[in-house]
């Protein structure tokens, strides 16, 4: 089977698994787990940051930092095609009395910053923007790396008005290696920093929050208050030490894959998929509507090959590190079956 659902799919290899069976491990919940030390040493100096926290999923990391700069009642500012805004269940709202405020983000993820002035609040009336939250790859844009230059036009409008800058980075590395600079660069624009290891960096578990140290020291009894607290978690930290140290630098691998998808998609005749370019390791594409989107994907998966949807119509295929050329090719093909066969019916 091919999965291209995610990056998320990805199975650790005997090197990883050599390192998560010989970790030296203690009791996170208590501070004293040696590798998780290491790992969020190691995570904090990647990203030019004083401390980091590590956490079960970037949802929990992301949640972490609105509680970090939001009280109950305060507003932050998030992109109206954000993850914090569309898939992680709104634990803003629920568990922080946070209210969440959208600001559009155009087709590439990028935000306008005459928008986002408009949406912030003035510090005079309630509720109070605390925080503008960032994304960097844009997971729903098509996989964009923002450029720098954007992202600071945001960044100031948010110093201006006395905000916080949170970076949803999940995929910072991603973005890094599209824009041909280093994820220390880019999180020097934000005050925090969440990114997954669980993602293209292909650990089996984890996400780290990394900032200011005083805000990683409040955010550590608020991961208790979560239940993100863990014990021997030396065994999953080891996992993802491995990846920061060795998956960075192959990440470009993912997106020439991803590239050479978009293109073998794009020359499947017929002209019924218009696929977005591939800027990173995101590949998405829209399906005519004279086919049916749900019945596409089925049918690809009985052909081997497993996508994902973001809505009737479109859908999503993400390269990683278990995915090669063949796959690629083969993934091509299998489309084109699929389409030839669902355009003769």
């Amino acid at each position: 089977m091919i999965d291209l659902r995610s990056d998320t799919v990805t199975r650790p290899g005997e090197e990883m698994r050599r390192a998560m069976a010989h970790a030296e491990v203690g009791d996170d919940g208590r501070g004293d787990d040696p590798t998780v030390q290491r790992l969020e040493e190691a995570s904090a100096e990647r990203v030019g940051k004083e401390a980091a926290l590590y956490v079960p999923s970037g949802t929990m990391a992301n949640l972490l930092a609105l509680l970090v700069y939001c009280g109950r009642g305060d507003e932050a500012v998030v992109g109206s095609e954000s993850h914090i805004l569309h898939h992680e269940a709104v634990g803003a709202s629920a568990l922080g009395g946070i209210s969440l405020r959208s600001v559009a983000n155009d087709e590439r993820g990028r935000i306008d910053p005459a928008g986002l002035r408009d949406v912030i609040r003035d510090p005079a009336t309630p509720p109070r923007t605390a925080l503008v939250c960032l994304e960097n790859t844009h997971n729903r844009c098509n996989g964009a790396a923002i450029p720098l230059e954007s992202m600071r036009g945001a960044v100031e409008v948010a110093r201006a008005a006395g905000a916080a800058v949170h970076l949803d980075g999940a995929r910072i590395f991603n973005a890094a290696r599209a824009l041909e600079t280093d994820a220390a660069t880019i999180a020097a624009l934000a005050d925090s920093v969440a990114f997954c290891f669980s993602k293209g960096l292909g650990a089996p578990v984890g996400s780290v929050l990394t900032g200011p140290r005083e805000v990683i020291d409040h955010a550590r009894p608020l991961r208790r208050q979560l239940g993100g607290a863990m014990r021997q978690a030396g065994l999953i930290a080891a996992a993802a030490l491995y990846a920061l140290e060795h998956h960075v630098e192959r990440l470009g691998e993912d997106h020439e894959r991803a590239a050479r998808l978009a293109g073998g998609l794009a020359a499947l005749p017929g002209g019924v998929l218009a696929v977005a370019s591939a800027e990173t390791n995101i590949v998405f594409f829209e399906i005519d509507g004279a086919l049916d989107g749900v019945e596409f994907r089925e049918r690809l998966a009985t052909e081997g090959v497993l996508c994902s949807g973001t809505g009737p119509q479109r859908v999503r295929m993400v390269t990683h590190l278990d995915i090669d050329d063949a796959a690629i090719d083969a993934a091509v093909s299998a489309t084109g079956r699929v389409i030839e066969a669902m355009r003769a019916a």
